[in-house]
């Protein structure tokens, strides 16, 4: 009965988590036909498709047992991640595709470097412990990201800046994968997908508060916030809204939260 409850909270997983890998998709579709990264950043995509990288190698029967659902989402993720990166090398201006030629490049060698070393040095326990370690740093820094967004929702008294259903899909993606490490006693998929179930709660706790001031934050100091949301990245799903290209050109990095990782 515990092996079947745990296969379907993995797969419940797998469903959420496929959900926030594609919500991307708006974004890349405007810079696609625009030919232009605008304001958004390329860090959080190279950053997500490290963390996808290391989750799926550490849900490899050969690191860790009764994990393979772990594998088959983040592997389907960094596939995507690479596309939205590669997309985003293409269409940036020469300064940003260098800087996320280089984060890229750090990205694989890092990924490279772990899978090696766990592979070729490490046996048994020890190599999942070496890389369950590199997964959940990697996954709370993801799931720690919309912390910037709950700031400011908290700052402006408005949730027109944190949709409800990515907030819903990230609670209801770490809550799965929160269940599926308890019900498998692993510590390195229940400690970093607790945090975020906890965090995704709070995201939806402020949403719930502020629900009704959605869109009307407070105005003064328009220039200020303008900067600073600027250079706010919360990690890896960016919504764009079509309908609102300078508001969404304004806030580029601050639209979304983490993606679904374990």
């Amino acid at each position: 009965m515990q092996e079947t409850v745990h296969f379907v909270f993995g797969i419940f997983g797998n469903a959420t988590a496929l959900f926030l890998f594609l919500a991307p998709m708006i974004t890349f579709w405007r810079i696609i036909k625009s030919k232009s990264t605008e304001q958004f950043s390329g860090i959080p995509y190279a950053m997500t498709l490290l963390n996808c990288l290391l989750s799926a190698w550490y849900g490899l029967p050969l690191v860790s047992k009764n994990n393979l659902l772990v594998s088959t989402i983040n592997g389907t993720g960094a596939g995507i991640e690479v596309i939205y990166v590669l997309i985003f090398i293409v269409y940036a201006p020469k300064k940003e595709k260098t800087k996320i030629l280089g984060l890229f490049a750090f990205v694989l060698t890092f990924f490279a470097a772990v899978a090696l070393i766990s592979l070729l040095a490490l046996h048994g326990n020890t190599r999942k412990l070496f890389c369950g370690f590199a997964t959940v740093v990697f996954s709370i820094i993801m799931y720690g990201s919309p912390l910037s967004i709950m700031r400011t929702v908290i700052r402006t008294k408005s949730v027109e800046f944190m949709p409800f259903f990515l907030s819903l899909f990230c609670f209801l993606c770490g809550t799965s994968w929160f269940i599926f490490g308890l019900l498998g006693n692993d510590p390195f998929v229940y400690v970093n997908n607790g945090f975020g179930s906890f965090l995704g709660a709070l995201q939806l706790i402020l949403y719930f508060i502020y629900r009704k001031n959605k869109g009307k934050g407070k105005g003064n100091g328009k220039g200020k916030n303008e900067n600073k949301n600027k250079n706010t990245a919360v990690v890896s799903v960016e919504l764009g809204l079509p309908d609102e290209p300078n508001e969404d050109k304004e806030l580029s990095n601050t639209k979304g939260a983490q993606n679904g990782h374990v």
